[in-house]
């Protein structure tokens, strides 16, 4: 008897998946293609997410790809927003339709001119109803399937009424989605006071929460329309450098700390945390400053109450500045 012949199993194809930033509010998503080569230039194209088609642009074309493969895995992109500190939790719904032709980006600019229109008349009948909102703009999708609408308010809207009169007015779904200030500045946000487009508006996708801690510690002025941004609220690039500030600050000796130089010994007055210097206040009065490496620390003899007595001093002096 002649044994039967052993069989392959067939191997299972794994998903090509794209990178794409997508609709009015730049969202970012893996989705699936079967294209064989990605362009190597910056490429429009046509996607089906949960809302309907639409328009996007292709991320990353030149270092992202292989073989028409996203080449950054889950585990790789899931390492990179843990390591940011960011709980964020990327799209992966929706397929590539199409490279966008001549006729979708004509399409496109024509919808941009409705949604003026679209806009116009909800603000018209959110006056006429006496709704407590606030029409920040909105986003006809190129599909034709809904018109999304973005609006501010303090609290909750009861807006069904406004929703069915607009749909009876377009024929079409309509969605009404709030947001916050950071997001009314990531839609309509131009040119900030460096000079550049709205970080939020131009790559940002998420950021941790920016508070004044690291307005102070960057010795920035504490000036509220100089730290805010166009949202009102600080500036989201005190963020970008903060880690490096925090670790360069854990080297510096605290203030009052009693140290030995070249010149004899004294107490830090003052620290400068980028140059790394600190001044050093001799028993004369005379202040020199001098790089942390050329400095000694002396063991402290304290009591537990001298060393809460000078946190808080310096907890003050930090408030103060």
């Amino acid at each position: 008897m002649t044994e039967p012949t052993a069989t392959k199993p067939k191997q299972t194809r794994s998903s090509k998946y794209m990178l794409v930033r997508y609709g009015r509010m730049n969202n970012l998503g893996l989705l699936e293609h079967n294209e064989t080569r990605i362009p190597k230039t910056i490429t429009r194209v046509v996607v089906k997410t949960d809302k309907g088609l639409e328009l996007g642009y292709l991320v990353g074309q030149l270092t992202c790809y292989k073989e028409g493969r996203f080449k950054f895995g889950d585990e790789r992109i899931k390492k990179y927003f843990e390591d940011s500190g960011i709980d964020f939790t990327y799209d992966q719904g929706g397929k590539f339709v199409r490279y966008a032709t001549a006729a979708d980006i004509n399409e496109e600019q024509h919808l941009q001119k409705i949604t003026k229109e679209e806009i116009a008349c909800c603000k018209r009948l959110i006056k006429e109803m006496n709704l407590p909102m606030k029409i920040v703009d909105a986003e006809h999708i190129f599909g034709g399937e809904r018109i999304i609408f973005y609006f501010m308010a303090d609290g909750r809207v009861d807006f069904r009424d406004l929703v069915k009169n607009l749909a009876h007015e377009y024929q079409t779904r309509i969605e009404m989605r709030q947001i916050g200030s950071r997001d009314e500045a990531k839609l309509l946000g131009d040119v900030e006071s460096c000079g550049q487009e709205c970080c939020c508006r131009r790559f940002l996708k998420m950021l941790k929460p920016v508070n004044m801690r690291m307005a102070k510690m960057q010795k920035a002025t504490l000036d509220p329309s100089k730290i805010s941004g166009y949202c009102g609220r600080l500036k989201c690039c005190l963020r970008y450098e903060d880690q490096t500030y925090t670790e360069l600050k854990r080297r510096l000796p605290r203030k009052n700390t009693k140290v030995k130089t070249k010149d004899g010994q004294g107490k830090i007055v003052d620290t400068q945390i980028l140059t790394q210097l600190v001044v050093v206040e001799y028993e004369d009065g005379e202040k020199t400053a001098m790089p942390v490496d050329e400095i000694e620390i002396i063991p402290s003899t304290q009591t537990a109450q001298d060393i809460q007595d000078d946190v808080a001093e310096n907890d003050e002096q930090d408030n103060e500045q």
